[in-house]
């Protein structure tokens, strides 16, 4: 199934509007909390200060991912919250958005790793992007997770 055109799209929250974040929150409602059957804080306060990076195709809502900022110059920026809508699953959109989000991370903190706590099972699809892994197995909301790190790109000297 060949991948659908589409526009990735980086915002705060507050220059999302009312239906781009109602949109967005129920996408990863429906996907972490009812799918995956588990029940936990969806708004967390993170979404306040985070950039919401959303695939779009004609308006619609084709998946998204959460970055986190650094708190410090050393501290990896944080990709979370990785999510295709149900209805886009088999069009290799989970490579289209952690591809966007990486450049985004590489373009805005250029000399900050990269890290996410990724569902263990996807361990090989982060793998493919440069992710290592840095921790053992733990349970996350009851799925078993594990932490990866991407290093930075070399920098010309």
């Amino acid at each position: 199934m060949a991948t659908p055109a589409y526009m990735a799209d980086l915002k705060g929250l507050d220059e999302l509007s009312a239906r781009e974040l109602y949109d967005l929150l129920r996408m990863r409602v429906d996907v972490f909390v009812v799918e995956q059957n588990c029940p936990y804080a969806e708004l967390d306060g993170k979404d306040i200060d985070a950039l919401h990076l959303r695939l779009l195709d004609d308006g619609e809502l084709l998946g998204s991912t959460r970055l986190l900022k650094p708190y410090s110059a050393q501290d990896p920026v944080k990709i979370g919250r990785v999510v295709v809508s149900p209805a886009h699953r088999g069009k290799r959109l989970g490579d289209a958005l952690m591809t966007e989000s990486i450049a985004a991370c590489e373009r805005l903190y250029p000399e900050n790793p990269i890290a996410l706590s990724a569902q263990a099972h996807l361990r090989r699809f982060y793998e493919s992007f440069g992710f290592v892994k840095t921790s053992e197995e733990y349970l996350e909301d009851g799925i078993p997770h594990l932490d990866m790190v991407r290093q930075p790109a070399a920098q010309p000297v």
